[in-house]
């Protein structure tokens, strides 16, 4: 039997602009992602995932309490990062986190572990950007060891060594779910499959299709360690409407104060509108009616292969009412639509 793909959503906290115009308090902002993933979980939505980012624009920087207090006002939605930051933070503290998170939800919790494309929280936790990449692959290698339930003996280099130590509290069922964010290295991928952790591709720009190859690697890479079939998980951004026109011009303000904010800082033009609506024509920016929306994320299921959907709803100051209308199609309109496309292509092949 063909498995079924599941559909999220993800938010960074983006801080938005209220009905005056003017930025909302990032309190606020807090409040109303919950009931953002209250309503994603009445619409039918099957995962909810909250970024961490240190900074003014993002209102986020404890993915884990913003998705307890979800866990206690939703009953089936699967809650979990995008991403955790694992490089600046510490494997075991995560861990005890997200297991109590775990329990709240009953069992419905997921981390997604990454490095960041954002750098604000390493100098804040007081590490230094040269450890970068060492930081990671050690973190992930004890955050790996730590996912098997057992007690945990492990050395490394940037921590003293553990010897038979539990961590609390204990997972009560399975393990923990967890995933590697992965923005499209060979070695990142390869690394998913070394210690059997899936990953999820963070696809923003561009078509599609150009990571296919990253899909095959982590394919072959698994056919050649035989660590069994692994889930793969997309992440893009996207906005639902009434309209194709609607979903435009009401993504369009939002979109360009994040990327014109973000590319000032590292040296980008200013966006424009037609570099905009190239994206939603041709790249990985999911915005329109429910009807587009749906078709574009079949093509790239069907063109991947992938399990998980997750659509980046937030997108700067993109208000909140907005959002929520977003999410309501996407949850009732666009997962049943996309899983009717699939099924269609499946009884044809």
């Amino acid at each position: 039997m063909t498995r079924q793909t599941e559909f999220g959503m993800d938010t960074f906290g983006d801080v938005t602009v209220g009905a005056d115009g003017k930025l909302l308090a990032q309190a606020e902002v807090i409040r109303n992602i919950v009931d953002e993933a209250v309503l994603a979980d009445e619409a039918g939505v099957d995962f909810i995932g909250v970024g961490e980012h240190h900074r003014s624009d993002f209102a986020v920087s404890a993915p884990e309490a913003v998705l307890a207090g979800i866990a206690t006002r939703t009953k089936r939605i699967k809650l979990g990062s995008a991403v955790t930051v694992l490089s600046s933070d510490d494997p075991i503290r995560v861990f005890e986190r997200f297991s109590t998170v775990n329990a709240l939800s009953n069992g419905r919790a997921e981390v997604i572990l990454g490095r960041g494309s954002f750098t604000e929280s390493f100098p804040l936790f007081g590490y230094e950007l040269r450890d970068y990449e060492t930081l990671f692959n050690e973190k992930l290698d004890l955050f790996a060891a730590l996912l098997e339930n057992g007690p945990v003996t492990w050395q490394g280099k940037l921590r003293p060594p553990l010897a038979g130590v539990t961590v609390y509290p204990e997972i009560e069922h399975g393990r923990l779910s967890a995933w590697i964010g992965v923005g499209g290295s060979p070695e990142s991928v390869v690394r998913s499959v070394h210690y059997n952790i899936p990953m999820t591709l963070a696809i923003i720009g561009g078509d599609p299709k150009r990571f296919l190859p990253f899909v095959e690697l982590y394919k072959r890479a698994q056919e050649q360690t035989g660590s069994g079939p692994m889930p793969l998980g997309v992440h893009s951004p996207g906005f639902v409407a009434d309209t194709d026109e609607e979903a435009r011009e009401g993504l369009w303000p939002g979109y360009k104060a994040m990327h014109d904010r973000i590319g000032r800082e590292r040296g980008w033009p200013e966006t424009t509108k037609e570099s905009f609506i190239h994206e939603i024509e041709h790249g990985s920016t999911y915005a329109g009616s429910p009807e587009t929306v749906a078709r574009k994320i079949a093509a790239t299921v069907r063109a991947l292969g992938t399990d998980r959907f997750d659509l980046k709803y937030s997108s700067g100051t993109t208000s909140h009412d907005r959002m929520m209308k977003s999410i309501e199609l996407y949850g009732t309109r666009v997962i049943p639509l996309v899983r009717d496309l699939l099924s269609q292509k499946e009884k044809a092949a």
